[in-house]
């Protein structure tokens, strides 16, 4: 099942940001270059005595264009459209402000728990004035150093105390996908096909705590799917509907929720920036990836003209390069035949387990092809490597010391394995371990 969602809530200048960044920790600053969406996170992992649970930073979701109350408003709506819990910050340099009221009121009428967090609490003298925060009517106040990391561990026992039981005991052996894109894209359409050429059997399943509707279906091959509820599968109306930044938090909980993505691109427009950080996301997240070009009924053809739109595709998205790319259109029907096989396929790679012998058989092949090298007259010794973990596939590499383990030979290794295995649609990852 999903992980429960917090959200941070809070008027401007309260802290919002840091509190986030504190509770994500290190996962907040992802090392690969990828253009997915660490440049302005507003979305992360967070995880607490073993629990898991995902992080928005409302303040992080600009709606433009709107007097100023009126966006703290629709921040805090979001929050309470998205969480299932909500941490709201107001700051004790400050004391009670209006703002703090407002955003008191439409989180009363929420009726999702709240945990009040009073930040910049950064001395004991500070702490008697706390008090004055119960007012706001939602119990004890947490006095908190978002700088300081002071009182973060008693406040996540408090969310972590509030999240919701789960509901949802049955096991689902079902693959579940999403289709992620940008709003014009087509998925409505997509789905809507996809769902007309197989038998549901069962629609609208509410979500255990947000009205989330996922869909089940199954193919001819009693293969069974679940297609995870998107942006696009929504009317909302909301005037934040369409930012873009919001269609990105959409994104990413659909990506959260899958097994596999499907990242759909619209053949008129071509790929926009927005394509590559959400698909940048899905293959942070190490899900399994499929590209869909969709509306391509509508492009002039000729011979060569799929296999120039495929070259544009890798270029752009150099860091998805074992992601199967397929040309569809939801009007025609074209090809759409073929994507449920593709998804069980990719599925398949994405939880493939390698045998020890074997994977270690593939890497003494490599090493004699193309030997290690060497750094500050040292060469690095690969021992031996083992599969950990799947979804997707990991692997750890034992070495005499992992520093001179070059990324370039980490990425040949990468090369062999898949050669070896066929691991298409799906990321690897590779872990060096210096042997003890």
């Amino acid at each position: 099942m999903a992980n429960p969602v917090v959200a941070v809530v809070g008027r401007p200048n309260v802290g919002k940001s840091t509190i986030f960044n504190r509770i994500a920790g290190e996962r907040i600053s992802i090392v690969e270059d990828t253009p997915g969406v660490t440049r302005d996170r507003i979305y992360a992992h967070g995880e607490w005595i073993g629990k898991n649970f995902n992080l928005i930073d409302t303040g992080g979701i600009e709606i433009s264009d709107q007097p100023f109350v009126t966006q703290i408003r629709q921040q805090a709506e979001i929050a309470i459209d998205e969480a299932d819990v909500i941490v709201f910050i107001v700051d004790i340099k400050t004391g009670m402000t209006d703002a703090d009221e407002q955003v008191a009121q439409i989180l009363y009428r929420s009726n999702k728990p709240v945990v009040l967090a009073v930040n910049k609490v950064d001395n004991q003298e500070l702490r008697s004035e706390v008090y004055d925060f119960y007012s706001l009517g939602f119990g004890e106040p947490y006095p908190i150093s978002g700088v300081h990391g002071i009182g973060i561990g008693d406040l996540l026992d408090a969310v972590v105390n509030n999240f919701p039981d789960n509901v949802d005991n049955e096991e689902d052996d079902s693959i579940r996908f999403s289709l992620i894109g940008r709003p014009n894209v087509g998925k409505s359409s997509l789905v809507n096909a996809i769902l007309g050429e197989h038998r549901v059997i069962v629609s609208n399943i509410a979500g255990t705590t947000r009205d989330a509707i996922d869909t089940k279906f199954t193919t001819e091959d009693d293969t069974e799917f679940t297609m995870v509820d998107t942006a696009g599968m929504k009317k909302r109306g909301k005037i934040y509907e369409n930012t873009e930044r919001y269609a990105m938090l959409r994104a990413m909980k659909a990506i959260d929720d899958s097994d596999i993505v499907l990242v759909v691109l619209n053949a008129e427009e071509g790929i926009r920036e927005f394509d590559k950080r959400i698909a940048g996301y899905a293959h942070e997240a190490g899900r399994g990836v499929i590209i869909v070009v969709n509306k391509w009924d509508t492009v002039d053809k000729n011979n060569k003209t799929m296999q120039a739109f495929e070259q544009i595709i890798r270029d752009e998205f150099q860091y998805l390069s074992y992601a199967p790319i397929v040309f569809v259109s939801a009007k025609t029907k074209q090809r759409l035949v073929n994507l449920p096989p593709l998804i069980k396929n990719v599925y398949d790679h994405h939880t493939k387990r390698v045998q020890s012998a074997t994977l270690n058989d593939v890497l003494m092949d490599a090493i004699a092809a193309n030997p290690t090298p060497s750094s500050n007259n040292k060469r690095l010794r690969v021992y031996y490597g083992t599969q950990v973990s799947i979804q997707p596939p990991t692997f750890v590499i034992f070495v005499n010391d992992s520093d001179t383990m070059h990324f370039s030979y980490e990425r040949y290794l990468e090369n062999q394995i898949r050669k070896a295995f066929d691991f298409t649609g799906t990321p690897i990852h590779i872990i060096k371990r210096r042997r003890k």
